[in-house]
This record gives structure tokens, C-alpha cells and sequence, in this order.
């Protein structure tokens, strides 16, 4: 399993989500307090982030091995702002390896995507469901990058992203907490592990788990789909066959 957060707001420093909280998604690397399978996170680590006025696809920084022994990305994290960020810290699904291309957040044109969870059975019968195009994307073994390929089929169907999601959890078995944004908007399911949103810093944060104990944190109930703006977040169950 892995930790992931998404936040869209105001812009604001990437140390404010990654390290300055009690809780933090780097604390979380090594002491998550609700992680439901395995131990730790250091496998891998990325961060994506928004700059819409250089251009509309997003920016992402991500490594193989445990976050906390890059100071580079602590010098980074003080002096970049975004209004639009994802974040994850990996514990690798075996057989995969925890090797950088395995590590969220996973991108596509405005596109930043993280898995928290495993695909459970055949993932090569599930990446034999994928067209060419998005199967030639496709960097590494993880099971995340499949479900990436398969759910950015459905988007260029004109599939809505909540339903989407919704309809990936319902057809791809496993455990698929997934956290897609596009800048200004987050949709999050919580299919199989822990998930909460809160208002924060005048816009939402959705996360595996809260980075402080605010009382403002409302849990995400289970198979359910979270959809947050600037304005709050809204969650919907995801029924059997994946509508909601």
C-alpha cells in the first residue's frame, strides 16, 4: 500500500502539505497511523504540481527509494507554490520493483493520478484491456501505470472523471484507493483503505490519512467517491458494477 493527498486551494508551499504538518506525508513515509497493509513507505516518492500560467500540463518531481533522505526535494518544497497538488509515498506491491517509474503521482497531459492499493489476480490480462496508444505509455511494472493506462482510456471516451474512477474500481478487482486531479479539481475513491478531506488553507485537501489531529477531518466512507474543489468536497457511494 501506499499514503497519497491531493489538495486544490490558494497557492501554497509544497513543504506546507509535505513536511511542515505533525503528521506529515513524509512523517507518514515512515510512522503512517492508518495504514491498513504493510509497514512502511520507502519505495518510492513523487510530487506533482500545477503551474497553469506557464502551461496547462502539470510539473512532477518523484525518486525510487524512502523520501527522507532527499534534502534536494526539501530545498525544493520551501520556495514552490501551486493551487494544485498531488502527492504520494510508495510501498511497492510485490513482484513489482521499487524502481522510480513505479512511483505516483503518474502523469498524462493535465493528468496527475496516484494508486493507493494493489490490483489483485491478472494484471497482465488487465494491461491486454488497454488500447495501444495508452499501453505504449507505459514505463514500468507497477500495477498503478495499468490502471492509470486503462482509466485514461475511459477519459478519452468523454467518460466524466468521477465516473471514471468509479467504474475502474468496479471492474479492476483489488483494493483501489485512486486520486486523479487535473488542477482545480480532486476525485478520490476510497475502495479497500483509509480516507479523509478537509477545508484547509481556504481550499480541501482528500488523504489517506489526516496530517494533524484538526477535528475538521471527515473520513471518506468506504466505497464511496470524493469529489473536492476550492468550494468543499462532495462524496457519493459507488454502487455495485461502479456507478454512483
Amino acid at each position: 500500500m501506499c499514503r497519497h493527498l491531493g489538495y486544490v486551494g490558494p497557492p501554497v508551499r509544497l513543504a506546507a502539505l509535505l513536511y511542515d504538518p505533525p503528521f506529515s506525508l513524509v512523517h507518514q513515509s515512515w510512522a503512517p497511523r492508518q495504514q491498513r497493509h504493510g509497514v512502511v513507505n520507502a519505495d518510492g516518492y513523487g510530487v506533482g504540481w500545477y503551474a497553469p500560467e506557464v502551461r496547462r500540463e502539470p510539473a512532477r518531481y518523484r525518486r525510487a527509494g524512502p523520501i527522507w533522505t532527499d534534502r534536494s526535494l526539501v530545498s525544493l518544497a520551501g520556495v514552490v507554490t501551486s493551487g494544485g497538488v498531488v502527492a504520494a509515498v510508495r510501498s511497492a506491491t510485490p513482484p513489482a520493483p521499487a524502481e522510480e517509474s513505479g512511483a505516483a503521482p503518474f502523469t498524462a497531459g493535465p493528468w496527475l493520478f496516484s494508486l493507493n492499493g494493489a490490483v489483485a489476480g491478472d494484471i497482465v490480462g488487465l494491461r491486454g484491456k488497454v488500447s495501444d496508444g495508452r499501453a505504449a505509455g507505459i514505463e514500468g511494472a507497477s500495477d498503478g501505470e495499468v490502471v492509470f493506462a486503462f482509466l485514461l482510456d475511459l477519459l478519452d471516451a468523454g467518460c466524466e472523471p468521477g465516473a471514471a474512477l468509479s467504474w475502474c474500481v468496479g471492474t479492476v478487482p483489488g483494493r483501489l484507493n485512486l486520486l486523479l486531479s487535473d488542477g482545480e479539481h480532486l476525485w478520490a475513491t476510497a475502495w479497500g483503505d483509509s480516507l479523509w478531506w478537509r477545508n484547509w488553507s481556504g481550499g480541501v485537501v482528500v488523504a489517506s490519512e489526516p496530517f494533524d489531529d484538526d477535528e475538521d477531518w471527515v473520513v471518506v466512507p468506504d466505497r464511496s467517491l470524493a469529489v473536492a474543489g476550492p468550494a468543499g468536497c462532495r462524496i457519493t457511494p459507488i454502487h455495485p458494477g461502479g456507478s454512483t
